[in-house]
């Protein structure tokens, strides 16, 4: 009884601006500074991914060739290559050199490899590249396009320059 006759005196209205006021002035002090954050880039960025042209061996075998890039990612946020679409009519994936001791090697396929934020992913004949097979009949300078997918990213696609090694520019 006495808390009605609290709210239905001269003090009732009063209380219950101060009950309303204080988390809505809560919430707006808050969405200030998340703005003020966000509007001076603390909030990062997402991951941003380039890639030049790359490189793709003339096949010596009949299995397979790899394909090699380097991907940059200038965003504040990690990304992921989750997965790479080759030229029509040939099946490419992301395979790995892995050491398996005694000096040999074997190849095995990736599901995924970062793309750290603010640095780069380099594919390397000893590391992470582009299987593609059945190998392509390429001759030195033709050029084969493939896309590359990315968890967060939108697709990019980038073109690969056929040469019979990977030494020089």
């Amino acid at each position: 009884m006495n808390r009605m006759k609290e709210l239905s005196g001269t003090d009732g209205p009063r209380r219950l601006r101060a009950a309303v006021a204080v988390p809505l002035l809560s919430c707006l002090a808050t969405l200030g500074t998340l703005t003020a954050w966000t509007a001076t880039g603390n909030a990062g960025t997402p991951a941003r991914l380039g890639a030049a042209e790359g490189r793709v061996l003339i096949p010596y075998g009949k299995e397979s060739t790899a394909a090699f890039f380097t991907i940059r990612n200038t965003g504040t946020a990690d990304d992921e290559l989750t997965g790479v679409t080759g030229p029509p009519g040939y099946r490419a994936m992301l395979s790995r050199t892995a050491d398996i001791g005694r000096n040999a090697r074997r190849m095995e396929m990736v599901r995924a490899a970062t793309v750290p934020a603010g640095g780069s992913l380099r594919m390397t004949a000893t590391g992470l590249d582009i299987m593609v097979s059945p190998p392509p009949r390429l001759s030195p300078g033709e050029r084969l396009t493939f896309t590359l997918h990315f968890r967060d990213s939108p697709p990019l696609t980038v073109r690969a320059r056929a040469v019979a090694t990977l030494a020089g520019p």
